[in-house]
């Protein structure tokens, strides 16, 4: 049970860290694009961005998962000593 706390507590801060990031990369790219910069230069950076979004809902996804095993294990734990 512990374990699916433990997990809950780390991909949620790090999921929501990665999805932050990635938003903030997404607009420095954004930045890039309408001053006229290189394709080379926003692309690269857009697509980075990209990628850190996805990565953080994933793992945001996956925190949650855990969160709801966490919730239902103790809620067993709970009714077993209840009896």
């Amino acid at each position: 049970m512990n374990e699916a706390f433990y997990k809950w507590l780390f991909e949620s801060i790090a999921g929501l860290t990665l999805i932050g990031f990635g938003l903030s990369l997404f607009g420095q790219s954004v930045i890039y694009k309408s001053r006229g910069e290189s394709l080379k230069k926003w692309f690269w950076w857009g697509t980075l961005s990209l990628v850190l979004i996805n990565s953080g809902i994933c793992i945001f996804g996956d925190a949650v998962k855990n969160r709801m095993q966490f919730e239902f294990l103790k809620t067993i734990s709970e009714r077993q000593n209840k009896n």
